[in-house]
C-alpha cells in the first residue's frame, strides 16, 4: 500500500479522488451561495448557512473536507516536483501548445492562485463564522434566532469593489482549474476510452463554466444592484 501511494500512479489516484470529492463540495457551496441573490432579505441564505453550521453530518464532514483540501494541495506539489525531477531539460515552449492545453500545463499555477483566493475567502468569512461569531449580528428567521451570515457576506460585497473583483477572478481561475481537473480525474481512474474521454471533456467544460459563472455572478449582482 505504501509503495502504491509513493508511486506516480498512486499519487495521481489520490489527486483524482480528493479532486472529485472537492468538486462535489464546490457544487454544494455554490448552491448555498446563490441564495444570496435569490432573496435580498437574507432569510434564505441565513437558513442555508444555519443548516450548514448546525447539521451533525456537516460538522462531521468539515474535518474530512479540510483533510481533502490538505491532501490535494500537498499531493499536487509532490507530483509537480516528481515531474520536474523526471524532466531535467525544459520542454520546447514553442511547441508546448500543440501537445496540451494551457490549463493542463499550468495546473499548479492555477491551483496556487486558487489557494491564495481560498485563504482570503477563509479569513473574511469562514474564520469569522467559526471562531469569532460574537462579532456577528443575529437575525430571526421563522422564529429561530441565528447568526446573520447574510449581513457578513453581502456587506463585504456591497462595501468592497476590490473584494468583489477578486472574487470574480477567483471564480474564473477555479473554472480553468476544474475544466482540466474534472475529466483528467476520471481518466486517472480508468475511464480513458476515447468516446468516454471526449464526453467527459465536454461535461468538464460545462461544469467549469457553470462554476465560474455561478461564483462570478454573486459579486456582480451586488456591485451592480447596490
Amino acid at each position: 500500500m505504501s509503495n502504491f501511494l509513493t508511486a506516480s500512479i498512486g499519487r495521481k489516484f489520490i489527486m483524482s479522488i480528493t479532486g472529485l470529492f472537492l468538486m462535489m463540495f464546490i457544487c454544494v457551496h455554490l448552491g448555498v451561495n446563490l441564495l444570496l441573490i435569490v432573496d435580498d432579505s437574507g432569510a434564505l441564505f441565513n437558513q442555508g448557512a444555519h443548516f450548514m453550521a448546525t447539521n451533525p453530518f456537516i460538522k462531521i464532514m468539515e474535518p474530512v473536507l479540510g483533510l481533502g483540501f490538505a491532501v490535494h494541495i500537498i499531493w499536487s506539489f509532490l507530483i509537480s516536483f516528481q515531474n520536474y525531477k523526471a524532466r531535467p531539460v525544459s520542454y520546447d515552449k514553442s511547441n508546448a501548445s500543440y501537445s496540451s492545453a494551457w490549463a493542463s500545463r499550468n495546473m499548479l499555477v492555477l491551483g496556487g492562485l486558487v489557494l491564495v483566493f481560498l485563504v482570503i475567502h477563509i479569513m473574511n468569512f469562514y474564520y469569522v463564522i467559526k471562531f469569532d461569531p460574537h462579532s456577528m449580528s443575529t437575525a430571526v428567521v421563522d422564529g429561530t434566532e441565528m447568526h446573520d451570515t447574510y449581513a457578513l457576506v453581502a456587506g463585504l460585497f456591497k462595501s468592497s469593489v476590490v473584494y468583489g473583483i477578486l472574487y470574480i477572478i477567483g471564480g474564473i481561475l477555479l473554472g480553468f482549474h476544474l475544466g482540466h481537473g474534472f475529466w483528467s480525474s476520471f481518466q486517472t481512474l480508468g475511464l480513458n476510452n476515447k468516446n468516454w474521454l471526449c464526453r467527459l471533456q465536454i461535461v468538464g467544460k460545462v461544469y467549469a463554466i457553470l462554476v465560474a459563472v455561478g461564483f462570478s455572478i454573486i459579486p456582480l449582482y451586488f456591485l451592480i444592484k447596490f
